[in-house]
């Protein structure tokens, strides 16, 4: 196994660290789990890089990355909903979309094509990620600082423009990749 794909398979157990320490009840969880989440989300930067960079684009790390992804988004998407920081039909909507590329993937690979990504769902990734580690963080300042913000609304608006991003990409990702592979097998 190359090293972006054990970097990849680092992220996947990153994703329960995570989710451990969010819902621990200790002072700064939230605090501590955004320097989790944001070690997984740095990852996956890195991976990919040097998988381009270095020529070990695998069709393993085509398949396991965005797997990685997903554990680690979804655990947060999970803590989220149980705060109230995240609506449940917007959780619902998220993973429906993953559920589908992900079948969508398996069906390709049946057939022998691998699609990767695409810019929509990197950028999907990126909003995720960025957004998530945001509402860890303003959690802990309004925490620390008792600052009455209203993260409940702050939180589902930001899940809400990447739900969003999430449906939009999952549409393209599956119409340019209907063109690749045989949906009548």
């Amino acid at each position: 196994m190359n090293l972006p794909n054990k970097i990849t398979v680092f992220r996947m157990f990153v994703a329960p660290v995570f989710l451990v320490f969010y819902l621990m009840n200790i002072p700064h969880n939230y605090l501590i789990a955004a320097i989790i989440f944001a070690i997984g989300a740095i990852t996956d930067a890195i991976d990919g890089n040097l998988a381009r960079k270095r020529n070990l684009v695998t069709d393993f790390g085509k398949l396991l990355d965005p797997i990685a992804d997903k554990m680690l988004v979804t655990a947060c998407m999970l803590c989220f909903m149980q705060d109230g920081l995240c609506n449940i039909w917007l959780v619902m909507i998220m993973l429906s979309r993953e559920f589908a590329v992900t079948s969508f993937r398996l069906i390709a690979s049946a057939q022998g094509v691998v699609i990767p990504a695409n810019v929509f769902g990197k950028i999907k990734t990126v909003m995720q990620m960025m957004f998530s580690t945001a509402v860890m963080v303003l959690c802990e300042v309004n925490v620390s600082f008792s600052l009455g913000l209203p993260m409940e609304i702050i939180s589902n608006v930001l899940m809400l423009l990447t739900t969003i991003m999430s449906v939009v990409s999952g549409i393209i990702y599956m119409a340019r990749g209907s063109k690749l592979i045989d949906i009548k097998k």
